[in-house]
């Protein structure tokens, strides 16, 4: 005897579903899922980011937003919540949702590890897909370190990276520079370990 095959949900269904929810949940082919909590680490990096882009991006013509702005993915369908992002000029918005963008220009994800391997793959090739992003932004959270793949003319995207407290974080598509001192500010890094294991 088979099992009678799981009723998928229509994204009428999921947004209904999501204004009540007392936790967030992404939203992809008719199914949710719900997002992992995050450490205090992961939450600082979050609020240090948010406070240094509310600062240096406030009287201009782009705005950031935090994790509770659900972003689609228009060509795949993909509903999540990025940690951060950045939109220039005016927000557009999903038809069926005044509270889900669908042109961002920025997204910053604040790796934790039980997300990581997805934020660098499969969700990257959903966020690939909107045609108004620029930059995809991965900041790790137990060292002083970010990724961004920046979008080229003939679409390839490019990684540069950062490393170090002495670093500045700048993004090309936002005239923004931050200190990666003020990304970190307050985080307690683990132990460095080494490349490899003494011999005993």
């Amino acid at each position: 005897m088979t099992a009678a095959p799981k009723k998928k949900l229509t994204v009428a269904e999921y947004l209904a579903i999501e204004k009540v929810a007392e936790f967030k949940s992404e939203f992809y082919d008719g199914e949710m899922f719900a997002m992992a909590g995050a450490s205090r680490e992961h939450n600082r990096v979050s609020y240090n980011l948010t406070v240094e882009l509310g600062v240096r991006l406030r009287g201009g013509p782009c705005e950031g937003f935090a994790a509770d702005l659900r972003v689609k993915v228009d060509p795949t369908g993909l509903y999540t919540y990025p940690d951060l992002g950045i939109v220039c000029g005016p927000g557009e918005y999903d038809p069926l949702d005044r509270d889900t963008l669908i042109n961002p220009t920025v997204l910053i994800e604040v790796l934790s590890p039980s997300t990581e391997r997805y934020d660098r793959t499969v969700k990257f090739r959903h966020y690939k897909q909107i045609e108004s992003l620029r930059e995809y932004v991965l900041v790790f959270q137990d060292e002083p370190a970010v990724e961004r793949r920046v979008r080229q003319p003939d679409g390839r995207w490019v990684l540069v990276e950062v490393v170090g407290l002495d670093a500045e974080f700048v993004l090309d598509s936002v005239p923004l520079r931050v200190p990666m001192a003020d990304v970190y500010r307050g985080v307690a890094f683990p132990p460095s370990r080494p490349l490899r294991e003494p011999i005993t």
